[in-house]
């Protein structure tokens, strides 16, 4: 009786598991779809010095040392920084900033990838692909060169590495500090077939006592994935990992730039 006990516990534990990674992926697919999301990023335009004309913006947009600002056709004015934004109608138009150089990045809610989406694909949910991995700290953090598809290059912060075993082989991924949070880049030997080919995206908490948990059945797709205006960091070569990874976020249908 206490071994069928124990066996609907675990069994209880599973599933209360696996109804959260599908919450979790649920919500990631909302995310995507939802106005403004990353479906609706449909243009990307690189700015010069001077004016610049943006797709259907009613007004240009100057650039002058490295300081931008938008001029309305009305003859109205504004000044921007980093991650301001523009709005007319269903387009909203944001300045970015990539490697010293700005560009204009528009999100249209009307986008033709966003009414073409056909879902997210997944692998099913495996409890193997949670683990716990050690977490050793650099005495302080590390830069580490994070190339993007673009072409330019940063330097990012790295508290460290996680080390973990999986299939029997011990493995090694060095994240970088995002929000409170540890984000590893990350390519495996199943990218290129199964999942996106560059490589997919891992959240993980900060560690404690020394430990920190990698669940990869949420490792998911970066958002070149989905539209050729993404400007996506790609995996350092030290996360490039000699196995296969079935968990997590398979390429999506459309995939083809």
């Amino acid at each position: 009786m206490l071994r069928y006990l124990t066996t609907l516990a675990a069994l209880a534990t599973l599933s209360a598991y696996q109804a959260g990674i599908e919450k979790w992926r649920a919500e990631r697919e909302a995310g995507l779809k939802a106005d403004g999301g990353w479906l609706t990023v449909s243009g990307l335009f690189w700015l010069k010095d001077g004016e610049n004309c943006v797709e259907g913006a009613p007004g240009v947009f100057e650039l002058h040392g490295g300081k931008a600002l938008y001029r309305a056709d009305s003859g109205a004015v504004a000044g921007m920084k980093t991650d301001s934004s523009i709005t007319a109608g269903d387009r909203t138009y944001i300045l970015i900033e990539r490697g010293g150089r700005y560009a204009i990045r528009l999100k249209d809610n009307k986008s033709k990838l966003r009414e073409e989406f056909r879902g997210l694909r997944w692998y099913p949910v495996r409890e193997p692909y949670r683990v716990t991995a050690r977490f050793v700290s650099y005495e302080k953090p590390r830069s580490i060169p994070i190339a993007s598809i673009v072409g330019y290059t940063d330097q990012e912060p790295s508290p460290g590495y996680a080390e973990f075993t999986l299939d029997g082989q011990s493995l090694r991924l060095e994240p970088v500090l995002e929000d409170g949070q540890l984000f590893f880049i990350f390519r495996d030997q199943t990218a290129g077939k199964e999942t996106y080919p560059s490589g997919r995206f891992l959240y993980a908490a900060l560690p404690r006592d020394g430990k920190v948990e990698l669940d990869f059945n949420k490792a998911y797709n970066p958002p070149c994935a989905f539209t050729p205006f993404a400007t996506c960091p790609l995996p350092p070569k030290q996360n490039v990992l000699p196995v296969r990874i079935e968990a997590g976020e398979l390429r999506p249908v459309h995939a083809g730039h």
